[in-house]
């Protein structure tokens, strides 16, 4: 892994506000210039973990951010999931803050936001990739082709997550849904967990996790056409106690209770779930597997911008937008939150390849696009006194409820 210690502590502890930086360095390569990066003084949010703000020139004219670094090495930084309380629900930024506890944190995946193409169906507000929250997989990665979000550069997919191991070190990674329904002799692939787009063919198993959002959203689009039609070749189980207590052929909504599991079919893995009854013996088995040895602890969906220290191949360097980022550097003991301001007043933005070479000149090795535009959003809360303040301006004058975040953390 490329390091830059001396380069990192420079920025973070040597800059005053707004002093720009000058000389020597990284050149913004996909640009062509190194733009007039301004970073303030870091300011204690809590033990651990600063806030910065920034400006610099890019390619589409002036571009204004906060940034909050967490120190993992710290006595008490952790970092976790910014949860709705369900994987099929939103909230603000500033909401999942305060009733989690935690210091400071940015929203975070893409998510099924809109279901135009789809009339009728109802938009789950659930997210595009995994999620892991205090070690426990919430939800898996749905297809490629139904993904919300820009273009994905190539080789990226929806499974790719930044996240913290359980050695308490961040890194990217990616995490494959491995699993199986096991039904009257017959051992059949488990194909999604809490997600809301199916590959086609597929199974699918929801949880009490999922929340009470309809799971119809489940059976729309395909493989590689998100608003390609719904398929009425569905089937959908219910398991509890290890055997089947209902059956239905259209996908249903509602909560699942503790302790079931809901099982949706669409094509052939609906076929599969019709042959079984109420009363049936069936096995649900699930795991998020990492691609990098060591388990996770906290892990979130999006795609990579930097990892190494290098820009991946094909980032887009024309199309510039209110983005947010998270990224890890110093051997994966420091941790970056960005989120630029939205609106007229602050221009357009960054370009995918600008927010990259931004990450890399913050000290980040390894970074992640997460969703940007109207849901960039960052917040900081007064670990004594509560106060919760929105750092940057979101690019709709409020904030917008989204699918979940990363939180910081001070554990005692």
């Amino acid at each position: 892994m490329v390091r830059r210690s001396s380069r990192v502590r420079a920025v973070l502890t040597v800059l005053v506000a707004w002093t720009s930086l000058v000389g020597g360095g990284t050149a913004w390569a996909e640009t062509g210039a190194r733009p007039a990066l301004r970073v303030g003084a870091p300011a204690p949010v809590a033990p651990g973990v600063t806030y910065q703000e920034f400006s610099l020139a890019a390619a589409h004219g002036p571009a204004y951010g906060h940034l909050l670094t967490a120190d993992l090495g710290a006595p008490g930084v952790s970092l976790d999931l910014l949860s709705p309380g369900a994987v099929a629900a939103r909230s603000t930024v500033s909401r999942m803050v305060d009733r989690q506890g935690a210091v400071g944190g940015i929203n975070g995946d893409f998510f099924n936001i809109t279901e135009t193409q789809h009339p009728g169906v109802e938009a789950t507000g659930a997210p595009v990739g995994p999620s892991i929250a205090s070690g426990r997989g919430l939800g898996a990665a749905v297809p490629d082709g139904q993904r919300f979000g820009p273009a994905l550069p190539r080789g990226a997919t929806t499974r790719d997550v930044i996240g913290v191991g359980t050695d308490r070190t961040a890194r990217l990674d990616r995490l494959a849904l491995t699993g199986t329904v096991t039904a009257e002799g017959r051992k059949l692939p488990l194909r999604g967990l809490n997600q809301y787009a199916l590959p086609v063919g597929g199974i699918g198993a929801y949880t009490a996790a999922w929340g009470a959002a309809s799971r119809l959203r489940a059976t729309c689009g395909t493989d590689t056409n998100r608003g390609a039609p719904c398929t009425a070749d569905t089937y959908e189980l219910t398991v509890r106690r290890g055997r089947v207590t209902a059956a239905t052929a259209t996908p249903g909504r509602g909560a699942i209770a503790s302790g079931s599991t809901v099982l949706v079919g669409r094509e052939a893995g609906a076929r599969e779930l019709r042959r079984l009854r109420v009363g049936d013996t069936v096995r649900v088995e699930e795991r998020l597997r990492p691609t990098e040895p060591g388990a996770l602890r906290f892990a979130i969906g999006g795609f990579p911008v930097l990892r190494d220290g290098r820009l991946p191949a094909g980032l887009d360097n024309a199309n510039s937008a209110v983005r947010t980022s998270a990224g890890s550097g110093g051997g994966g003991r420091l941790f970056y939150l960005l989120a630029l301001d939205g609106g007229s007043a602050y221009r357009t933005g960054l370009t995918v390849a600008e927010l990259a070479d931004l990450m890399r000149e913050l000290g980040a090795d390894d970074a992640l696009n997460l969703d940007g535009g109207g849901s960039s959003t960052l917040v900081t809360r007064d670990p004594d006194g509560g106060r919760t303040t929105v750092r940057n301006h979101p690019s709709g004058g409020a904030e917008r409820a989204v699918a979940n975040g990363v939180g910081i953390f001070i554990r005692t």
